[in-house]
């Protein structure tokens, strides 16, 4: 299991051949979403969770101010990625242990890395772990992280199951899933069919189906999360909602993830665009096209990202 690094949406595709959550792309095998370079993947994921960290951080102390939350002294943060959000998490819980988990050895050293230079390496470390087999390995927590990585998982019901079993008295796991499609552009840019970035959600959405269908062990769950916590044993706790909202004009570090995030979502969307789509993109990742993302004063992103919430008694 292998979620990503941005902990992110439906909407943006990212490889997702086991865990990572924070950013992902969601691929089954012979196309370019598992044909993965993390030399280039893992600093896209990186730039991604950087630029939501307020998001992260909000939700963090949000948990942390809860009435009923425990002394945090271990957390688990699963389909790690990079690990940008595991540092953060250590930033807000500074007196837990953080273990980053996720399924690729090459983000789990970016990782490390990481946490080495923010000075938190005495309180932080990896573990590389296959969900759901390796789930016996990660230990019991009080804080489990699960950043846009359930969804990777065939079974989620037995899968949320496995992380309340790992959860110390008043434990919490924190669910991000859902939120609203991250939008960058406008409705209507001034070359092709308006609703542009509609339908490429809608080619995602497509593709996302596919991958949860050919999950071992695939299971049809309907996603009311808090029925879903009760169910394995978890009280809800709450939900809330976390905004991103760059305006335009962007910065240039945001403006540059925005062109490496549509370029991504281009490759791994491939024949499930219109060939006027097809078109349409190819000017718009142009940086000599006045048209395109590269000098757009309209380039924005807007996101909202929902973490759910459920306790063990």
């Amino acid at each position: 299991m292998s979620s990503h690094a941005g902990h992110g949406h439906h909407d943006t595709p990212a490889p997702a051949t086991s865990v990572h959550a924070h950013g992902h792309a969601h691929g089954s095998g012979g196309d370019p979403a598992t044909d993965i370079d993390w030399d280039v993947l893992g600093p896209l994921l990186e730039q991604e969770a950087e630029l939501n960290a307020a998001q992260y951080e909000e939700a963090a102390r949000w948990i942390a101010a809860l009435p009923t939350a425990p002394e945090v002294r271990r957390i688990l943060d699963v389909g790690s990625g990079p690990g940008v959000v595991s540092c953060l998490l250590a930033e807000v819980f500074p007196g837990a242990e953080v273990v980053a988990v996720d399924a690729t050895p090459a983000l789990l050293e970016r990782a490390t890395n990481r946490a080495r230079r923010l000075g938190l390496g005495d309180r932080f470390r990896t573990l590389t772990a296959e969900l759901p087999a390796d789930i016996g390995i990660l230990d019991e927590a009080d804080l489990i992280w699960a950043g846009n990585s359930l969804h990777h998982l065939g079974d989620q019901r037995a899968a949320l199951a496995g992380f309340a079993s790992l959860l110390r008295p008043g434990g919490t796991v924190a669910l991000v899933e859902g939120g609203l499609p991250t939008r960058r552009l406008p409705r209507d840019i001034g070359i092709g069919e308006p609703g542009l970035e509609a339908r490429m959600g809608a080619a995602a959405a497509a593709r996302f189906e596919r991958m949860r269908s050919e999950l071992p062990g695939a299971q049809r769950e309907t996603e009311d999360w808090r029925a879903l916590f009760s169910a394995v044993g978890l009280a809800p706790q709450g939900t809330r909602s976390f905004l991103l909202d760059l305006p335009a004009p962007l910065s240039g570090p945001a403006r540059e993830h925005v062109v490496a995030s549509i370029a991504r979502e281009r490759e791994v969307l491939g024949d499930l665009l219109t060939s006027e789509d097809s078109a349409v993109l190819e000017r718009l990742l142009d940086p000599e096209d006045p048209e395109g993302l590269h000098h757009r004063p309209d380039v924005h992103l807007l996101s909202a990202r929902t973490v759910h919430l459920g306790r063990r008694a």
